[in-house]
């Protein structure tokens, strides 16, 4: 176990005197209660039991009593000496089930917060309620495989390819034929089967399922997403070589025509994505600028990216911004959020002109490039350069395998491993191309037209949810001929490296709310609109906000404490320079147009993992446990945690 630290966490200075007697009451309460104890204790009870009154016309004490109870509540410490309060997170195990029931708990937290909402419970309880669908009655459950047949069903068929039949459905907006709920419903229903909590995703998102076609309705096996990435993972850039310090290097080292073309393609690229009509109009840049740049012109863009993001945060008209018809680019293109992001990015592209342009403007070469090279400044453009075009392509070339995992019964099966190779298939990769080849909604509001950016993925990374390993992913490969590809190469989910990285995950939705009002309260310029563009995480900045107000270490706070394994799938050979865009086509390690690609996965993953499962005798145990008979007892059943939970003690109770 890691060694124990103390972070004291006082209200601020200046705090009213019976506010800080009440957090101190508070703290007291938390530290007197043992893990078991407050495990299931809701946030009013805590609440109630340490006597804070109405939290709401006291903002500070609110923040910092939401965000104490979920810190305890997650594992978390409280000492209270005559100076305070002092809070130590939790250790790190090495037992691995002591560290995954550690990690599960504090998962739990905010899973079962969501799951107590009256607007989530009805939601289950609707989908769980049998309707008419044609001639019959039907619900969830329909969805849900019997233990006890899927047991009997691969008894019956050691080939396993009449007992299950996998496949692939995007969970888009439209109806199940077989039991005439919305997919999308479908898939959230079983999503809150999850140890972590449903949240939507912001950007590009394709949810699916995996179903079986040799049930009546076409039960669910799994289910999988795929999502706009984590922009900067240095474990992930590395391995694929294009961080930023890494390709330079390799620039250095390996010099060519085709990258001082890239160079200056980039160049024109990044000026040409940019809307500058109003710019122009308003006279903060003159035509000659655009062509020959200066440091005035660039020092006047600063300034007005400066002015419209202050204009954004102090703005009324969030509901306008909303309102703007969904491709009128230029409109969107002159909202106070956009005009700060335009000005600021043209400012850096018009600096990486006037420096790099120098040398590989008009006409690129490779003397060119490596004169460039050797001068310190012009390097320094050359890394923003190729940030620049990493953050372009990030989001559009690379995705996130944000939810993969199989459900009861199947998951005694291996099923999940099943999932992952599904979520990669070519089926998956065609619809994600067909469903994202249209014009990006940030690009296009900067250049004030459509910009359509690629959407051919050239690798999907995940993360494990325990730090102690994965046998989801754990030696998922599998022949890259099963999927159209070369015989002697193979495709699967290589382990890039590990990560403790920073996140929101052990805050429920009360603490944000309350530390997101405290923040506004101390400063009304600052605001977190959630708005599409505004920025990265608006969950993760609404919560550093507050805890900065707090005068609480964010940093410290922030950290999950948890160690996760990156996993990434790369779909083609040419990883570096198709991501980076230096060449224009993925050279593909499987045949992206076969159309029995998920029958073939599903063979490869039926002989090398389903079946020799299926024989084991705990394996058979654990199938037949999920039965669908009233009331039913089925690992697939979202878990809606009890509403009569036992409040805590309060002091003057513990007394008596």
């Amino acid at each position: 176990m890691t060694e124990p630290k103390y972070i004291p966490l006082n209200l601020p200075s200046g705090s009213p005197r019976g506010e800080r007697r009440g957090y101190l009451r508070l703290c007291k309460l938390l530290a007197t209660q043992t893990r078991s104890d407050r495990t299931g204790f809701t946030h009013g009870q805590w609440v109630s039991a340490a006597d804070l009154g109405d939290l709401y016309t006291q903002p500070t004490l609110a923040a910092a009593a939401h965000a104490a109870i979920d810190l305890v509540a997650q594992g978390w410490t409280v000492k209270v000496d005559r100076l305070g309060p002092l809070f130590s997170p939790p250790a790190t195990h090495r037992d691995r089930d002591a560290e995954k029931e550690r990690i599960r708990t504090q998962e739990h937290l905010r899973r079962d917060e969501q799951l107590r909402k009256p607007s989530v419970r009805r939601f289950v309880q609707g989908m769980e309620r049998a309707h008419q669908h044609g001639d019959q009655l039907v619900s969830i459950f329909d969805l849900m495989r019997d233990g006890c047949e899927l047991s009997d069903a691969i008894k019956a068929d050691p080939t396993g390819r009449q007992a299950i039949r996998p496949y692939v459905q995007i969970a888009d907006d439209s109806i199940c034929e077989l039991t005439g709920f919305k997919l999308q419903n479908i898939w959230r229903y079983f999503r809150h089967t999850w140890s972590n909590a449903y949240a939507t995703v912001p950007g590009r998102s394709m949810p699916m399922l995996v179903r079986d076609a040799s049930t009546p309705h076409h039960a669910v096996i799994g289910l999988a997403a795929i999502s706009s990435p984590v922009v900067q993972i240095a474990e992930r850039d590395t391995w694929m070589g294009w961080e930023t310090d890494q390709f330079l290097r390799d620039l250095h080292t390996k010099p060519s025509e085709e990258l001082a073309r890239w160079v200056a393609h980039r160049i024109q690229v990044q000026q040409a994505e940019i809307y500058v009509g109003d710019l122009l109009t308003d006279g903060v840049l003159q035509p000659s600028d655009l062509t020959k740049p200066t440091e005035d012109a660039i020092a006047r863009l600063k300034a007005d990216a400066e002015r419209h993001r202050q204009r954004h945060h102090r703005s009324a008209t969030i509901r306008e911004v909303r309102n703007i018809e969904h491709d009128a680019w230029i409109a969107r293109a002159t909202t106070d959020l956009f005009r700060s992001k335009r000005s600021a990015a043209l400012a850096e592209a018009l600096d990486i002109r006037m420096v790099l342009g120098a040398y590989l403007l008009p006409t690129p070469t490779l003397d060119g490039l490596r004169q460039s090279l050797d001068d310190s400044r012009t390097r320094a453009r050359l890394r923003r350069l190729a940030r620049r075009a990493r953050g372009e392509r990030v989001g559009t070339v690379i995705a996130d395998l944000t939810v993969c995992g199989a459900i009861a019964p199947y998951n005694t099966l291996a099923a999940g491993k099943l999932v992952g190779a599904l979520a990669v298939s070519p089926t998956v990769l065609a619809a994600y191309s067909k469903k994202y080849t249209r014009p990006s909604e940030i690009a296009s509001a900067m250049a004030g037209r459509a910009i359509v950016r690629e959407a051919r993925l050239s690798l999907v990374a995940t993360t494990s949810l325990y730090g102690t390993g994965s046998s989801q992913y754990n030696r998922l490969f599998w022949p890259a001929d099963v999927v159209g590809g070369k015989p002697d190469a193979r495709v699967g989910f290589f382990e890039l490296g590990r990560s403790r990285s920073f996140g929101t995950s052990h805050f429920t939705d009360t603490s944000v709310e309350a530390l997101l009002r405290l923040s506004t309260l101390n400063d009304s310029s600052v605001r977190v609109n959630s708005l599409f563009g505004e920025g990265v995480s608006p969950r993760l900045r609404k919560v550093r906000l507050g805890l900065a107000a707090l005068g609480w270490p964010t940093n410290e706070l922030l950290k999950h404490g948890r160690e996760r394994i990156l996993y990434g799938v790369p779909l083609v050979s040419n990883l570096r320079d198709y991501s980076l865009g230096i060449d224009s086509t993925p050279n593909y390690l499987m045949d992206v147009s076969l159309t029995d690609g998920d029958t073939r996965i599903s063979e490869w993953w039926l002989n090398r993992w389903a079946l020799r499962r299926a024989t084991q005798q705990h394996v058979q145990e654990a199938m037949r446990s999920n039965r669908l008979s009233r009331p039913v007892t089925h690992g697939a059943r979202v878990p809606l945690p009890s509403e009569d939970d036992a409040a805590p003690q309060s002091s003057s109770a513990q007394a008596r």
